[in-house]
């Protein structure tokens, strides 16, 4: 998990992991020796369980349009997360809709000091912690009172007891210059300065270096340092039509000693451009249902988005009689032993892969939010849904964490996301073979072609306006991410890319209708963040995720056009980009 801001830049890494003994770091000791002294509160209840959490990061960023620098920043911060636990693992504060309610004084606890002061980090985790506990007694007093109002099902657990562990990883994490990213990033800005059809552009990166720590009352100590680098190619174009257009590129890595090639680069952003050259003169398609092919980067994403998300279990908190509470829930819930995919498939979740055929994971880590060390997990076994994504928060079913929290979530629980998510097809064929069933079955239906989609707006790069008018169509169906590069294919095996498409019933349910597999498989990676499409920048922390597909064939899909009131295109033609970029300004 890595924190991040609101808006373009990833908040989230660290201050650089300096090589030196336990002993000499003051963070950890203050956290250390001011939780031992916290397991003494004996105002009103004991605390069972106190946790302090701490993201140290340093990060740098810049961002570019059309070969001009439009911001650069260095930010360093320490963000605590403190957590205490009244009452019992049974029965505590927390999965009750009023557990983050607190009314009581509050103090200035959101950053820590940035400098080791072993005296000021003590007094910042002391007045942390008290107005953690205070809040924590009030809400376990308004949940034992709801509880004496209702008669409760059968009662789960509300915290999962989990194994101390102890990992301290003293390694330094190399400097990222900060320089020689913002002179990259404008150059590559300005590749788009050779497509006039491309009406916006942004490129950035983000180069973070974070040193997470964890001490609770358990005994669990982690101190780990984690890189994350990133850079981000975003564009848009206007048909003549005045349908908006988009697409974009995020190339990602973990280790900050082996960073994106800038002839890679160049290359996503020249594909970036070339994509919405095409798509601003592709006809608009017709309404669609029957078979699709996922190709490639597509069909990861689809299980991205479609299963992935669905893996992680969730629990509703407690609530009053007669209040709704507005929570998406997992459409696998109460689905564990049925069949969610084809027989010949199976899904492993595995964190600790550190790589495959040679190439780097970004899904690795050792341990997560609540410091619960991750084992490869089997998630689906020829078909049939057998585990679930699991934190330290109970549900049903299920006994202990399996290690996968990896945001933080509400109610006093985390959120559970995927590491590296293997999707295994025990029966496959080339690539070429799965277009020709899709022909055949267009064929036998009296269709005159079939869909192939290359690309789909994951995570997607769209304005949360956007966004909203995404979820408003969506209605009561399932809403998914936009397609962003659709293909007619016809039976001569001639392609037509088109534009103005979404999926209707899009769910994780359409995925039991995977017809074929290719033997092909494809390595995506992604950013999950919670929001809905994983929409870039819209939330404070992320979780490094990677999918390994092959690229699937699905029946009956059903595809919409995009029904929105479009803008007119601007009135005056763009100016010479090259000539302008080059000074020559006609008088």
């Amino acid at each position: 998990m890595t924190p991040i801001c609101v808006v373009f830049a990833l908040l989230a890494t660290g201050a650089v992991a300096q090589t030196k003994p336990a002993r000499t770091d003051a963070l950890l000791a203050a956290m250390r020796d001011e939780l031992e002294r916290s397991r003494a509160l004996r105002v009103i209840e004991v605390p069972y369980f106190i946790e302090y959490a701490v993201d140290e990061g340093d990060q740098s960023s810049a961002a570019a349009t059309l070969g001009a620098l439009l911001n650069a920043n260095r930010t360093r911060f320490r963000i605590p997360r403190v957590q205490v636990r009244v009452g019992s693992y049974q029965l505590d504060n927390t999965n009750f809709v009023g557990t983050d309610f607190y009314s009581g004084t509050r103090y200035d606890v959101d950053r820590l000091p940035l400098e080791d002061s072993y005296a000021a980090l003590r007094r910042h985790l002391w007045l942390a912690t008290d107005m953690a506990y205070k809040a924590a007694l009030e809400a376990l007093a308004r949940k034992r009172a709801l509880l004496r109002s209702i008669t409760a099902s059968e009662s789960l657990p509300d915290f999962w007891p989990a194994p101390a562990i102890e990992l301290l990883d003293w390694s330094a994490l190399p400097e990222v210059p900060p320089e020689l990213w913002r002179d990259r990033v404008r150059r590559l800005s300005a590749v788009f300065l050779d497509y006039p059809k491309v009406i916006g552009s942004v490129v950035d990166y983000t180069a973070a270096r974070d040193l997470q720590y964890l001490v609770n009352s358990e005994g669990t100590r982690v101190r780990q340092p984690l890189g994350v680098m990133f850079v981000r190619i975003r564009a848009a174009s206007q048909a003549d039509d005045g349908m908006m257009l988009r697409d974009a590129a995020v190339l990602h890595s973990r280790d900050l000693s082996r960073l994106p090639e800038e002839r890679d680069l160049v290359e996503a952003a020249r594909r970036v451009a070339e994509n919405l050259t095409a798509l601003s003169s592709a006809p608009v398609a017709e309404p669609y249902t029957g078979p699709v092919l996922f190709e490639g980067e597509a069909a990861a994403q689809i299980f991205a988005e479609l299963l992935a998300r669905n893996l992680a279990a969730t629990r509703r908190p407690l609530t009053p009689p007669g209040r709704s509470f507005p929570l998406r829930s997992s459409e696998l819930e109460g689905r564990m032993g049925a069949r969610v995919l084809p027989e010949w498939m199976d899904v492993v979740d595995d964190p600790t892969q550190k790589e495959w055929r040679g190439r780097p994971l970004f899904g690795h880590y050792q341990a997560d939010l609540e410091g619960v060390r991750p084992e490869p997990l089997v998630l689906v076994e020829k078909g049939i849904l057998k585990a679930l994504l699991l934190t330290r928060q109970p549900v049903r079913g299920f006994s202990a964490s399996n290690g996968r929290a990896r945001l933080p979530g509400a109610f006093g629980a985390k959120a559970a996301a995927i590491s590296n998510l293997f999707i295994r097809a025990a029966q496959t064929a080339p690539l070429g073979e799965l277009r020709k069933r899709l022909i055949e079955i267009c064929r036998a239906r009296g269709k005159p072609y079939g869909l192939i989609v290359r690309k789909m707006d994951f995570p997607s790069s769209a304005s949360l306006e956007e966004v909203r008018r995404q979820l408003s169509a969506a209605g009561a169906s399932t809403a998914i991410s936009t397609p962003v590069l659709v293909y007619r294919l016809y039976a001569d095996g001639r392609e037509e890319l088109v534009r103005g498409l979404r999926f209707r019933n899009f769910n994780v349910r359409s995925l039991r209708d995977i017809l074929a597999a290719s033997d092909e498989l494809h390595v995506f990676d992604y950013m999950e963040n919670g929001a809905p499409f994983a929409l870039m920048g819209a939330a404070a922390y992320v979780a490094e995720c990677t999918v390994i597909a092959p690229s699937v064939l699905v029946d009956d899909l059903e595809l919409e056009r995009l029904e929105e009131e479009m803008l007119r295109p601007p009135l005056v033609p763009p100016p010479p980009l090259l000539a302008l970029a080059g000074g020559a300004v006609a008088r």
